[in-house]
């Protein structure tokens, strides 16, 4: 390695990972030799995995490793770049169909990831003259998409309505041209399903556009898991969603709206014009997932997926643990502290359980946690031998008595 012209940098670079480490934020890198699933090989064994978010199990599929393989075979590994240069495949198009109906809306535009969804969606479609309003514990790309464009901000409590109201009165004074009301349709920090139902209510009264983040709800809440929205009973303008979790665990984002909405956003929307078009491998897979889902094999998923977070929760509350409550595949185990929560992480992992410790700055200082994700392949067994880990580990920590 050749000498660097700046050392300092370097030195200063050294030292922040080194506050990090001490501080116990740092997050480690587990290497995985297997496909993803309930149960996984790291570090050479075999470990219960309870941290993806493979809601279905699908990620290991076979029939949707499959339908990629023959994507690939077919399309080949991509188009080496943007759609609106090296053109549009036809299984770009089935996918964005098969989304579209999935969810029920007009058209879908497809990224590269969910994070570009949101990072596309705002900047094209609202300008100075508009407002956004956003919840106040929104995912960073949703922050990070709204910050793009030149609308005004204002920010909401988490699923406070009152506040909701409040800021929507706020920019109908300022005079706010189009509103948009942007919500997560589920918080992945802490497992909250959004209320959708009460937002519309507003949304109605305001005459506000309502846009959710379906990420971690596309597949498995609502009927037939079409999401928050379909799960409170309500119709909204604009879903994002992703690939990379329920439906089949690759990666990939997407927006559905109105067609001509969607038009505007091939047309405009930066993430989208200069970013490489999905793999054929990964749209191969997600049709299939999406066709699994879509039907009756869906709804015994999505069963066992409940009876299966269910089964967690109610094991864990009893042995003892703080778990912030809800009904959402997602239970976090509260710790507080930072290093007590990697702690715990790597205790676990010794008696046979892959979980990860969440902290600083992906959810609030003072607030750390080991958020388990349940799966619908998990087996009660599983989740049984999990909860056993969890206590044994929390006992030997102090967490629990």
């Amino acid at each position: 390695m050749t000498q660097s012209a700046n050392p300092a940098f370097y030195e200063r670079v050294s030292a922040e990972l080194a506050d990090i480490d001490a501080q116990g934020l740092t997050k480690p890198e587990r290497v995985i030799a297997s496909r993803q699933g309930p149960v996984i090989s790291v570090n050479g064994r075999d470990v219960l995995n309870f941290c993806a978010n493979n809601y279905l199990g699908l990620a290991g599929d076979e029939r949707v490793a499959q339908a990629g393989i023959k994507a690939q075979e077919k399309w080949g590994a991509g188009t080496a770049s943007v759609r609106f240069i090296c053109g549009t495949l036809e299984i770009h198009k089935e996918l964005e169909r098969a989304i579209a109906d999935y969810l029920g809306f007009e058209d879908t535009i497809l990224f590269a990831a969910a994070f570009d969804a949101n990072g596309g969606i705002f900047e094209p479609l609202f300008g100075a003259e508009d407002a956004i309003v956003s919840d106040s514990l929104n995912h960073a790309s949703i922050i990070d998409g709204v910050r793009l464009s030149k609308a005004k901000r204002y920010r909401f409590a988490n699923s406070d309505m009152a506040d909701l109201e409040a800021q929507l009165k706020q920019a109908r004074a300022d005079g706010a041209r189009d509103i948009i009301i942007a919500t997560d349709g589920a918080f992945s920090m802490d497992g909250y399903i959004g209320k959708i139902d009460e937002i519309r209510k507003l949304a109605d009264q305001y005459n506000a556009l309502i846009m959710v983040d379906d990420c971690h709800a596309t597949g498995f809440l609502g009927d037939k898991g079409r999401g928050s929205f379909a799960h409170c009973g309500v119709k909204v303008d604009f879903v994002t969603g992703t690939f990379g979790k329920a439906l089949g665990g690759a990666m990939g984002g997407f927006i559905c709206a109105n067609a001509n909405v969607v038009a505007l956003l091939k047309q405009r929307a930066r993430p989208y014009l200069f970013s490489n078009a999905l793999a054929p491998s990964i749209c191969g897979s997600s049709i299939e997932a999406i066709r699994i889902a879509a039907g009756d094999e869906g709804d015994a998923l999505r069963k066992q997926l409940f009876a299966n977070a269910e089964r967690f929760r109610s094991a864990m509350a009893a042995a003892g643990f703080d778990l912030l409550p809800g009904q959402h595949p997602i239970i976090p185990v509260m710790l507080g502290d930072a290093k007590l929560a990697q702690d715990m992480a790597a205790r676990l992992l010794e008696l046979g359980v892959y979980v990860i410790g969440f902290s600083f700055p992906v959810v609030p200082r003072g607030q750390a946690r080991i958020r388990t994700q349940m799966s619908a392949a998990h087996t009660f067994e599983q989740i049984d031998q999990a909860v056993a880990a969890f206590t044994q580990a929390g006992k030997e920590l102090g967490v629990i008595k």
